[in-house]
């Protein structure tokens, strides 16, 4: 008996529907995205991250001074830290600059510098040469939202001042660095950086945006919880002196002389926690900006 041909059997028909929904989804989601605000400074991210990759360059290493991480990278990049090492290691810094990483994020101290004139908020041009350096390292190698703290030290503003307290002072002072962050130094990086910001590579209004910093004025309120500390141990050795005296284990010269050693030792003290609180930190917040 002749065998049966067999008949040519047509495509699924599911996989016409199939096509089909399949380039609605398509059509979709590209006008969704056509819709959609892309924020300069992640696409510039991004691309650079994938630029490393390409190129063979590990991540996590300081390159085009971008990065994707969600935590300051101020301690853990080591391109940032070296850079930063830099300025800490200057004679002109030493032992005036410190880094600490806390919960709530990385705080650089910068303390016993003329930020400013006494009773004023107008920033040193000593105080700008170090805030562009600093600045640049920690504006632009993070997207972290940034909290600038203002400090005075214990003696209350002058009868003539525009500040009518120690509070306002030191909240100007704050406001005066985010300022100098805003404006007179992304006005000069949009110079030195010309040639990447129009090639496309170097977004400065997402790293200079103003949205990210909030200044903050703590006034004199941690000052004067150091002078309480030290008037209180002055005061209890000035107390234990005495008593030694009414037991009649030293003689009256011999406490004029310990009081007088010890009003002199609280004098240097002070002198220096005045120092010390001629001061500004800069905190960049472990969240990002969103």
């Amino acid at each position: 008996m002749p065998r049966k041909k067999r008949e040519k059997k047509g495509e699924a028909k599911w996989m016409t529907t199939f096509s089909d929904m399949t380039t609605l989804l398509l059509t979709m989601f590209i006008a969704l995205f056509s819709m959609a605000t892309i924020s300069p400074g992640k696409f510039q991210q991004a691309v650079v991250s994938l630029q490393s990759i390409f190129e063979g360059q590990p991540i996590g290493i300081l390159v085009g001074g971008r990065s994707i991480s969600e935590e300051p990278l101020i301690t853990s990049n080591p391109g940032i830290r070296q850079e930063l090492l830099k300025i800490i290691e200057d004679e002109r810094y030493k032992g005036k600059i410190t880094i600490e990483d806390t919960d709530k994020g990385t705080i650089i101290s910068m303390k016993d510098f003329a930020f400013f004139r006494t009773g004023s908020a107008e920033l040193t041009a000593e105080a700008k040469e170090l805030l562009y350096r600093i600045g640049t390292i920690i504006l632009e190698h993070t997207s972290n939202a940034i909290e600038v703290y203002g400090f005075t030290d214990d003696r209350p503003v002058l009868p003539s001042s525009v500040y009518p307290s120690n509070w306002h002072l030191s909240s100007a002072r704050a406001a005066s660095v985010v300022s100098f962050f805003t404006g007179e130094l992304k006005n000069r990086r949009l110079v030195e950086k010309m040639p990447e910001i129009n090639s496309g590579q170097f977004d400065i209004d997402y790293f200079y945006n103003s949205d990210r910093f909030f200044p903050i004025g703590l006034g004199d309120s941690e000052i004067m919880k150091q002078i309480t500390l030290l008037s209180s141990e002055i005061n209890s050795r000035k107390s234990l002196a005495l008593d030694q005296f009414t037991k009649g284990e030293i003689n009256s010269a011999q406490l004029q002389q310990i009081e007088k050693e010890l009003e002199s030792e609280y004098n240097t003290k002070l002198y220096e926690l005045r120092q010390k609180y001629r001061r500004i930190d800069i905190l960049i917040l472990r969240q990002r900006v969103r």
